[in-house]
């Protein structure tokens, strides 16, 4: 490829190939070539003039403009576009939209004759006062109407440079929301991405499990209870109820059967379902969320709501306070100074601007959180419920002792429950499978098709005989399994506190697995912090037996909590809390948990979580450190202190200003630029970290490569 060196210095690399010598495109993909090279740090790539900004350890200057040299155009591809791609992308759109606009503001005031500049001016204020005219003739009387009078009165004075003036302030405010707005929406989208790594591929009727990366159109793929959809496709086999909030925003699931259509992102309540694939990209996934996020008010922070609300309310206000001082004083020009003082747009503009940016400094921190509101509702909360297993334990529980009874050797116990577990998504399944990997009991399909029972256990068959592996309450209370006093005296002999798996193979009991699942390590210190910051109380909820619940409550302090708990009765618990007036934030991964989780004012998912638990919770921890509730607890508190601190200031400002035009102190035109230039301040304040100095999202290690396109 040919180039120019327009920069060299050690470390830094400027090269100019000329104007569109590749496309956007074909810029991602030269991007994506060179960061290969272990030397280079980072890569920005400007199509628009053949721009190629590197950043590379200098003693590797000649490697890298051989590589460059050695790029031929007919071999770039089509690349797409990275979260840095975009986000880089996202910058210097608005800097170069923020230029433009100043930039030619500045040129009209200094290049053109007053009278094109005054025509411009009115042309211009078309626009304005056409939308204010159109609010006003559906009969709402809102910011964009005092806007349009606002300009039309300075018009009307023949103050042309006052009525520009506003204009540039009020594109300079578009440009800022639109732009924070935005970024929060970039960061929530790459959050969103379906991250489904392997799928069960069905090949001449056995399952397979291999890499998402694998799967092609028409392949066929089982999707168990549980588990997200990753692709669109057709239902070739089976039913299930689908859970498609992702999609509809409806909580309720949806049967799906023969020749049904299923979309990547959806999740499988009850059922398994065979799915023809006719679609890999979860574009539409992610672009059908975004839509929901920026349209749904039931998303939005009540206090976002509130302000939009408030600013309309105030609107009559101002032009009957203009109306006022014209009747009093006979003064065009001191009603024109209280017109320029719009309380409205300030509340209106930094309201949201607040909550996105305390949305975006949320996802940095990796805390995915799908609506402002539940900012709200957690800095309110009064009382956390916890799962136990895979949320206050460690999400990698182990395998502790596996103990064989009848006839079964303890290799044969640990492989069977194995080769059920593997199906679903749980710490405690995953747990299973990797001791069996670790011993080295590879296992072939011999049984049937499993059956996920939620919240009890796995049901199957095994060379025609019943298995079933889960709690002691499926497998005695639901499948009256019997279990002799022996046998229990064997498991209370050694579970010491330990989970218990019961595995039952032709109506008895074949064997248990005894999971050693301690507390995360920060567990104990999080709910001292918790009640430090405002939580009342505690509750922990298992579904795992006396012993294992009491000893992790008695670690980590909590006195409250309930053991062989059902999922309906969780989310029972729940309901019971909330009728009692608290306020209730809940904590959960495992499907299990669903219940409880729709139930919560408020509710959590633990990275690690099912993706049914994912996609009912509100917010997802991505890091998987439950110190985050501590840091969203005070994130939500600073955000609803930022707005009232916003509302004091726009209050007290904007009244000066006001007094200030009523004693002929100020002008329209200074009215009016202190009132947008204070809009503007107070907007970019609020998109300042309400934290800083606390963790945001992971560094990247040392030696990794970042690059941008542009």
């Amino acid at each position: 490829m040919k180039y120019n060196v327009v920069y060299d210095q050690p470390g830094r690399l400027r090269l100019r190939c000329g104007p569109y010598a590749f496309t956007e495109q074909q810029g991602y993909y030269l991007a994506g070539l060179l960061k290969t090279c272990q030397a280079v740090k980072s890569v920005t790539v400007t199509y628009r003039n053949g721009g190629i900004l590197l950043l590379y350890d200098s003693a590797h200057r000649q490697q890298i403009l051989d590589i460059v040299t050695a790029i031929r155009k007919k071999d770039l591809l089509d690349g797409e576009a990275t979260e840095e791609d975009i986000s880089s992308k996202l910058d210097n759109d608005f800097q170069m939209s923020l230029v433009k606009v100043t930039g030619c503001h500045m040129a009209r005031k200094i290049f053109l004759p007053p009278i094109l500049r005054n025509c411009w001016t009115v042309v211009r204020a078309i626009g304005y006062i056409a939308r204010g005219l159109k609010f006003l003739w559906q009969g709402k009387l809102n910011v964009d109407v005092l806007d349009a009078a606002s300009i039309s009165a300075a018009l009307a004075q023949k103050s042309c440079s006052t009525a520009s003036s506003i204009m540039f302030l009020l594109k300079i405010s578009s440009l800022l929301e639109d732009y924070t707005c935005q970024r929060t929406h970039n960061a929530l989208a790459r959050s969103l991405l379906i991250n489904v790594e392997k799928v069960w591929r069905v090949d001449d009727g056995a399952e397979t499990l291999v890499p998402m990366a694998d799967i092609r159109i028409n392949d066929i793929i089982k999707i168990h209870a549980g588990n997200m959809i990753p692709v669109d496709g057709i239902v070739m086999e089976g039913e299930a109820l689908v859970n498609e909030a992702s999609m509809t925003g409806e909580p309720l699931p949806v049967r799906k059967r023969s020749k049904s259509s299923v979309y990547a992102g959806t999740v499988v309540e009850e059922g398994s379902l065979s799915v023809g694939v006719t679609a890999l990209s979860a574009e539409s996934r992610i672009a059908q969320i975004m839509d929901m996020i920026d349209h749904s008010e039931l998303l939005k922070a009540g206090v976002q709501s509130k302000a939009e609300n408030l600013a309309d309310a105030i609107v009559p206000y101002s032009f009957l306070g203009a109306l006022a001082v014209l009747a009093v004083t006979r003064n065009w020009t001191k009603a024109l100074s209280v017109l320029m003082v719009d309380y409205s747009c300030a509340i209106k503009l930094s309201t949201p601007i607040s909550v996105i940016s305390v949305m975006k400094e949320a996802s940095d921190h990796g805390i995915l959180i799908k609506g402002g509101k539940y900012f709200e509702l957690f800095a309110e909360a009064d009382t956390i419920v916890f799962d136990k297993t895979g949320t206050l334990t460690e999400a990698a529980p182990k395998v502790d002792k596996v103990i064989p009874f009848g006839k079964y050797t303890r290799e044969e116990v640990l492989k069977i429950a194995a080769c059920l577990e593997e199906h679903f998504p749980h710490s405690v399944a995953r747990a299973i499978v990797q001791q069996a990997e670790q011993e080295k009991l590879y296992h072939a399909e011999e049984h049937a098709e499993v059956e996920y029972v939620v919240a009890h256990g796995i049901s199957s068959r095994l060379h025609g005989k019943c298995c079933l592996i889960g709690s002691y309450h499926f497998i005695v209370d639901d499948e009256k399994i019997r279990i002799t006093r022996a046998q229990k005296e064997t498991i209370a002999a050694v579970a010491n506190g330990s989970s218990v798996i019961y595995l039952a193979i032709g109506r008895s009991l074949a064997g248990v697995l005894l999971i050693n699942d301690p507390p995360r390590a920060a567990a104990a210190t999080v709910i001292r912090d918790l009640v430090e910051e405002g939580i009342k109380n505690v509750v922990m909820l298992t579904g795992d037996s006396e012993n294992a619940a009491q000893a992790v409550a008695h670690q980590l302090g909590i006195e409250v909590y309930r053991a062989q708990i059902l999922p309906e009765e969780k989310a029972g618990v729940i309901e019971s809390l909330k009728q009692q007036k608290h306020k209730l934030i809940m904590v959960g991964d495992g499907i299990n948990d669903s219940p409880a989780l729709a139930a919560a004012d408020v509710s959590v998912a633990m990275q690690d979580a099912s993706d049914l638990a994912r996609e009912v919770a509100d917010i997802t921890l991505l890091h998987n450190d439950l110190s985050d509730l501590i840091f969203l607890r005070q994130l939500s508190n600073k955000m609803l202190q930022r707005i009232q601190s916003n509302y004091q200031f726009i209050l007290g400002f904007n009244t000066c200003l006001l007094l200030g035009g009523l004693a002929g102190l100020i002008t329209p035109f200074q009215s009016a630029y202190l009132h947008n230039a204070s809009t503007m301040l107070i907007s970019a304040a609020s998109m300042r970290p309400c934290l800083p100095g606390k963790k945001a999202e992971d560094s990247k290690e040392d030696g990794s490569i970042e690059y941008e396109t542009a």
